[in-house]
């Protein structure tokens, strides 16, 4: 009878999470443990290595999570990019927690696990945090990698040219981010209490602080509004000596940065994705991280949710065979485009309205209008043509638009060939 206490209590300190700073190798234990004890829930991954040999690590949560699932889409939290700012760290291992421990316990995250795959990486930067210290609130010890490099200033710019060399950690991510069809993502930073937006930057930026609009800046007020109302106190916008009203802002408007992660990540990749500024100190005392865990819990839990709002279905050629790859682009918004996944598939998070999908296939572009309602994600799959002829692509509803430029050239040519011949 010992033994069996004994055992019981082992297996229940396997599942304990303390609150407090874990270390790299605690971490890495930890996303083990949880990937040994919840096998049919979990996958533990690492997409590459840091510059001092350090792996870096998700976990993927969801029902058989490596299991191909038509329409079930993808989502991605990343901590710690930022070596010095740590809170979110240890909130999204906590997040690990809840979600395997509430798993067929509440009905709401069952149904969430079982249609989406949560893919949360704690730290992209190891390296850092091992350089960091306990107690330093504003300082920037411990920020970039090994290398001395921000990470949140390394990623290719639509704006402007960076000439930062790309980061072991950076191409990493940005690998991992082209192969899986990420939908929405946040990455988790520390010094501020706000959510921050796309655009972070402009053409020609000076330092010159102003509100840049992304196509979709619509859709990131709704879904920073969902984090910041969601947390306990973000949306008061008043923390820590600054003023965001409800506690969201525009990054270029808040102050403009080339080279940062989630203005990629949405141009770049397609997938929306935010920055949550979360704790006014950036590596605060661990008695803190309950209260950090509390008010983020919900927040966390019901960004992700809001993927499955808006528009997702199903590309397919004339043969019926999916279309991997293809162009996708809403009508209005096209300066952001997104791609149809190995299976054909595309999602894209809107608000409630109608709208006007175009699939790019060649030198053709379907358009299909739409309405999105309040709820689960409008079903639009989208029955595409070969270049097979041109009646059909005209009878699918094609335009030829890929034909203009050729004509052009042609009429062009006709011209100086009868100015040449009769002249």
């Amino acid at each position: 009878m010992r033994a069996v206490f004994l055992g019981v209590l082992i297996w229940s300190c396997v599942l304990c999470l303390d609150f407090n700073y874990h270390d790299n190798e605690s971490l890495e234990n930890f996303l083990r443990n949880m990937s040994q004890l919840y096998p049919n829930l979990t996958k533990l991954y690492s997409i590459g290595k840091t510059v001092e040999n350090r792996d870096l690590w998700v976990l993927a949560i969801g029902r058989n999570p490596d299991t191909h699932q038509p329409l079930r889409p993808h989502v991605k939290y990343i901590g710690n990019m930022h070596g010095n700012e740590v809170v979110g760290r240890e909130v999204l291992l906590h997040l690990i927690d809840h979600y395997v421990t509430s798993y067929g316990n509440n009905d709401t995250i069952t149904y969430f696990l079982n249609n989406t795959v949560v893919h949360i990486m704690p730290s992209m930067n190891p390296d850092g945090f091992n350089n960091s210290d306990i107690g330093d609130c504003f300082g920037g010890k411990g920020r970039g990698n090994k290398n001395g490099y921000d990470l949140n200033r390394n990623f290719p710019d639509y704006f402007a040219t960076n000439t930062a060399p790309t980061q072991p950690e950076t191409s990493a991510v940005m690998n991992w981010t082209l192969q899986i069809p990420f939908v929405l993502s946040a990455n988790l930073h520390g010094g501020a209490l706000v959510v921050n937006y796309p655009f972070d930057n402009y053409p020609n930026a000076n330092d010159i602080q102003k509100y840049v609009t992304s196509p979709d800046d619509d859709v990131f007020i709704s879904l920073s509004k969902t984090y910041s109302y969601k947390h306990n106190n973000m949306f008061y916008g008043n923390h820590c000596e600054d003023v965001f009203p409800d506690g969201i802002t525009n990054g270029a408007l808040w102050y403009p940065i080339t080279g940062g992660m989630q203005d990629w990540n949405y141009i770049q990749a397609g997938c929306m994705e935010v920055t949550l500024e979360i704790s006014c100190c950036k590596y605060p005392a661990p008695q803190t991280l309950p209260g950090f865990w509390n008010d983020n819990k919900q927040a966390l839990v019901d960004f992700l949710m809001r993927v499955h709002s808006g528009v997702k279905g199903i590309i397919y050629d004339q043969d019926g065979k999916v279309v991997p790859s293809a162009t996708l682009k809403i009508k209005g918004r096209e300066l952001v485009s997104f791609r149809s996944s190995k299976y054909g598939e595309y999602w894209r998070i809107l608000l409630p309205g109608t709208y006007t999908l175009q699939v790019f296939n060649g030198i053709y572009v379907t358009e299909r209008s739409f309405d999105v309602h309040n709820g689960q994600a409008t079903r639009l799959d989208i029955r595409s043509w070969t270049a097979a002829s041109d009646s059909t692509a005209m009878h699918q509803g094609g335009l030829l638009l890929g034909y203009i430029p050729i004509l052009l050239v042609l009429l062009i040519t006709c011209y100086q060939m009868k100015l040449f011949f009769f002249n």
